[in-house]
């Protein structure tokens, strides 16, 4: 039995590190001409992953952190269409776009609420500027149940999609209504079904726990229901709550929240239900079937975390596509504009749309290395760090050691002498355990840091 009520002091702001540097770090003194530079330089044998951000949503769920545009006017969609065509033009010119593709994936807001017709025309785009796709690439849409038929699916399925992700977050009616979001069971089973009549044979279901008015009980609920879908992963995410961010979440009453030490028990719970169930556990918030893809790559060592979370494709330069997109290669990190006003303007005067980014120094990418590593294999081999980096890491990372000292006195994380290698409870507790190693995080005191709670 695990005390959980001692790691409560864990609850503290800290970055959820899709990105090391994380996004506050970004400048916009990064400008579009720096980007081109980099475009320029990358290698033509490194791989491309494509990540398009198709920002709709017909109404708000107000637990929502993405960056979604609220609309029901189709003409909205229409004109984006136009500035995506603009934006794949200009990359056509910036980069060599016949470099092979190894990963795409659609994004949102709601991509399925693109009609099937406006969803052709987007891939369509797409494959005429990025003509070469890998026989094995790994091809993604995020899709709201409530929105997507039987013509979405075979769209993409024509198209080589063979990844769906279903946003499900929570099956209970008082939680469903407090996030407003209502969908019941039998629509995302009923999508289920579709995308398995199509031959989709990856399907990750989307949960949130530490909602309003969740707690062990009704979460468990939702699980056992979940599982009778038989997605091939899930991904059980912490809700972030940041209201100075996210208008729609100051409409939660913080008092229905779970506490700290009720999350860790239902995360805990979530675990063991799972793992009992026949799925592994893959990075701090991931589970796959033994024969996923995913978990394959824990077992080699080879998982790797990026904006769109754990992926088994690495070493491929990222190209964000869309209004705020985001892409990276090995020493940058770039964004496009966040509002469409802005992303309109620099398309219209033949820019790319990039609003910031950031250049990585080496110490950024050593630090990035270690905590990525961390974040996705539980584990770091440090003989591995100190001859690829060429340092003493014991001598380098002399203070931030000192830092690991009360999880290694916790028994969450055992450090040897060529190895850290994270517990089974150090996992739900990964974040807090990457944040030593965080250069920048060092700078801002705790009570000033713009980040979720941990916990």
């Amino acid at each position: 039995m695990i005390d959980f009520k001692k790691f409560e002091k864990y609850s503290r702001p800290g970055p959820r590190y899709t990105s090391y540097p994380t996004a506050p770090e970004f400048t916009e003194e990064f400008t579009q001409e720096d980007l081109k530079k980099y475009y320029k330089n990358q290698s033509d044998d490194r791989t491309l992953s494509l990540y398009i951000h198709l920002p709709f949503c017909r109404s708000a769920c107000y637990f929502c952190g993405c960056n979604v545009i609220f609309t029901s006017k189709e003409d909205k969609k229409v004109r984006y269409l136009e500035y995506l065509k603009k934006e794949l033009a200009l990359l056509k010119d910036a980069l060599n776009t016949n470099r092979t593709v190894t990963q795409m994936h659609f994004g949102g807001g709601t991509p399925t609420y693109f009609s099937p017709k406006q969803l052709e025309t987007v891939i369509s785009m797409i494959k005429e500027t990025f003509p070469n796709f890998s026989a094995d690439a790994e091809i993604s849409c995020e899709v709201d149940p409530r929105y997507f038929t039987k013509e979405h699916m075979d769209v993409l399925k024509a198209a080589g999609f063979n990844r769906l992700s279903f946003g499900v977050q929570d099956l209970n009616e008082d939680v469903q209504k407090t996030i407003h979001r209502i969908q019941p069971y039998e629509t995302t089973q009923n999508v289920m079904n579709i995308a398995r009549d199509a031959g989709i044979h990856s399907i990750n279901i989307d949960l949130i726990y530490g909602l309003p008015h969740q707690n062990k009980k009704t979460f468990h609920e939702t699980i056992e229901k979940v599982i009778k879908l038989n997605p091939d992963r899930l991904a059980v995410f912490n809700y972030a709550h940041v209201p100075w961010l996210m208008k729609t979440m100051r409409k939660f009453d913080e008092s229905t929240f779970a506490p700290p030490t009720e999350k860790l028990e239902i995360l805990k719970d979530t675990i063991d239900f799972f793992t009992s169930n026949g799925y592994k556990m893959v990075g701090m918030d991931h589970f796959a079937k033994p024969e996923d893809e995913l978990f394959k790559a824990i077992q080699k060592g080879e998982l790797h975390r990026n904006f769109q979370g754990y992926t088994t494709k690495g070493g491929a330069d990222l190209i964000g596509i869309g209004v705020t997109s985001i892409g990276n290669g090995v020493d940058y990190y770039a964004q496009n504009y966040k509002d469409l006003k802005h992303y309109e303007e620099a398309l219209d005067e033949g820019k790319l749309p990039t609003f910031k980014g950031y250049k990585l120094s080496d110490d950024d990418m050593l630090r990035q290395y270690v905590i990525m590593e961390l974040m996705s294999n539980f584990s770091l081999n440090i003989k591995r760090v100190e001859e690829r980096f060429n340092i003493d890491f014991y001598d380098y990372f002399k203070e931030d050691l000192k830092a690991l000292d009360e999880f290694v006195e916790a028994d969450l994380v055992s450090i040897q002498n060529d190895k850290i290698e994270v517990s089974p409870t150090g996992a739900m507790l990964i974040r807090n355990i990457c944040m030593p190693f965080d250069a920048y995080l060092k700078k801002v005191p705790e009570n000033k840091r713009r980040f979720s709670k941990t916990i």
